[in-house]
């Protein structure tokens, strides 16, 4: 794939913002992740929001919830797009290990975030 892939971080309020800011800290990649807020908007503007940041893609879209406006958002613009992949329950693990791996293709991408993002959940 010649193309990096683009990150997309659709959250509820503030938090695709703070931790966009926290993986660009951790890693030092700042051109890799867009935060979309679904803040102040209904379904639609939402739609229009996650379309223009992930422009034609490819894309990972990290979406905080597994049901929810913004799941819905996504999925009801986003579905039929080649190249384009979602991934629930984003967490900062998953963001930078994202962020070193954006030469993989979409689904091998989504499969390995979605695997580091568990990988970081314990009880210690």
């Amino acid at each position: 794939m010649s193309e990096s892939l683009r990150g997309v971080v659709v959250c509820h309020g503030a938090l695709a913002k703070a931790l966009v800011d926290a993986a660009v800290q951790i890693s030092g990649v700042a051109d890799a992740l867009t935060p979309v807020s679904n803040t102040g908007c209904d379904r639609g503007t939402l739609e229009d929001r996650v379309a223009g940041a992930v422009d034609h893609g490819p894309a990972i879209v990290f979406v905080d919830l597994a049901s929810g406006s913004c799941l819905f958002a996504v999925l009801n613009r986003l579905r039929a797009m080649d190249g384009v992949k979602v991934v629930t329950g984003v967490n900062l693990a998953m963001l930078v290990d994202f962020v070193f791996h954006r030469a993989l293709p979409p689904d091998e991408a989504a499969s390995r975030a979605a695997a580091a993002g568990a990988k970081g959940i314990r009880i210690p």
